[in-house]
């Protein structure tokens, strides 16, 4: 236990020359190839890196929408069919029919509006690639 009468010693960490209270070990850290750690970390690394993407790559999530669009908007017309048909649970089919063709349609139109989105993107990303290019080679003469 330590009384009030004892001398108590406290660690205090060296300062940095700059003032500023960081230890050895974070100014190391801070040090550290920034850029590599931010292109790795980041969630566009097509912005980093000038590597080209397979179009799977690009177009991989539209399709996929479009495709999950397509099959429960197909999901929800035998559904509805259904309703015609079926003697039975007519109520439900009458019901669930049209909120599947619903969802299924609304799916494939954010879908297919989703592929021109992308290529006007990558249009753009082109553009500005070769634009910095042209400032890179006469700005840096």
């Amino acid at each position: 236990m330590v009384s009030s009468s004892d001398p108590v010693t406290v660690e205090i960490p060296p300062k940095s020359p700059d003032g500023s209270e960081k230890s050895p070990q974070s100014k190391e850290l801070l040090t550290s190839n920034t850029a590599s750690t931010l292109c790795i970390s980041s969630r566009s690394e097509s912005v980093w890196t000038s590597a080209s993407r397979s179009k799977w790559d690009i177009y991989h999530k539209p399709v996929i929408v479009v495709s999950v669009g397509a099959a429960v908007f197909l999901f929800g017309i035998v559904i509805t069919s259904l309703s015609c048909i079926q003697i039975r649970n007519k109520n439900v089919y009458k019901m669930c029919g049209p909120a599947f063709l619903s969802l299924g349609l609304m799916l494939l139109v954010c879908g297919l509006v989703w592929i021109p989105i992308i290529r006007k993107k990558q249009k753009q990303r082109q553009k500005s690639q070769f634009l910095q290019s042209i400032k890179s080679f006469f700005f840096n003469r």
